[in-house]
């Protein structure tokens, strides 16, 4: 069994709580809109990274992550993005990438808000954890928690780890 703690749009913060709530994890996964690249090094120095760029990340960020990480953890093909549209309304380099080969989970972030659903259409997982940082219009940072045990996906946990604390609304 492998633990994941899944994170997205740090937009350069780096809440102290993620190491309370990720301490028992084998892996961190961040869906980009990293910001700073402190945000990276505290992550790797904590536990292995899986991570992609986002949209306000800099060239170093698109240097160092794809904008596509597709990889196996235990029998479970994952794709990882920033940007994914919705389930059903796909953004276009996404729809190219799910046509090519369907995964059996999808992440993505973006958007700032959470959301777990089954993707009929692609026979997939959609996980965004939502925002955790503190840039943009959610009103609660949250993060995602889930074990993959051979094929399957269990111990799904939404985690909320406070409100916003900025009002800079700025994406």
């Amino acid at each position: 069994m492998t633990k994941i703690g899944l994170l997205s749009d740090t937009h350069s913060d780096f809440p102290e709580k993620i190491y309370h709530y990720f301490q028992d994890v084998d892996e961190i996964w961040h869906a980009g809109d990293i910001g700073d690249v402190s945000v990276i090094e505290r992550l790797k120095a904590f536990k292995p990274l899986r991570a992609v760029y986002g949209n306000i990340d800099d060239t170093k960020m698109r240097m160092d992550f794809p904008e596509f990480n597709r990889f196996m953890v235990e029998e479970v093909q994952v794709l990882m993005t920033h940007i994914a549209g919705k389930p059903g309304n796909y953004s276009i380099p996404l729809l190219a990438e799910l046509k090519r080969e369907a995964p059996q989970v999808l992440v993505c972030g973006h958007s700032h808000i959470l959301l777990v659903k089954q993707d009929p259409r692609f026979n997939m997982l959609w996980l965004n954890p939502g925002a955790c940082g503190n840039k943009g219009f959610h009103q609660v940072k949250t993060l995602l928690r889930f074990a993959i045990d051979g094929k399957r996906i269990i111990n799904m946990e939404a985690i909320e780890i406070g409100k916003r604390s900025s009002l800079d609304n700025s994406l």
